[in-house]
């Protein structure tokens, strides 16, 4: 399919784009290139392959929410600037 000069000034006045002159042929290739790669995309060959929802069969591993008690807290704190009831005490950041 060629793009013709007539199809990229309607797409631009349906997407309110004032074209100059000089860059209708710019968007003639553009488009024209476009449209190819999308050709070659619709025609790749899809036979025998597995239906995919993603490109990896990764999924999300989940681990139970538990709370563990740490016991050595002293160790745990010794880097805070300040701290208040066994936690780190830092500076407001919402007002």
């Amino acid at each position: 399919m060629q793009v013709s000069k007539e199809e990229i000034l309607h797409i631009a006045n349906l997407a309110h784009l004032n074209l100059e002159e000089d860059e209708i042929d710019t968007y003639i290739v553009h488009l024209q290139d476009i449209l190819n790669f999308a050709n070659i995309v619709n025609n790749a060959p899809i036979e025998n392959l597995d239906i995919t929802i993603g490109s990896n069969e990764a999924k999300n591993v989940f681990r139970k929410d538990e709370i563990k008690m740490f016991e050595d807290t002293e160790s745990l704190l010794q880097n805070a600037v300040t701290q208040e009831q066994n936690m780190f005490k830092i500076p407001k950041v919402i007002n």
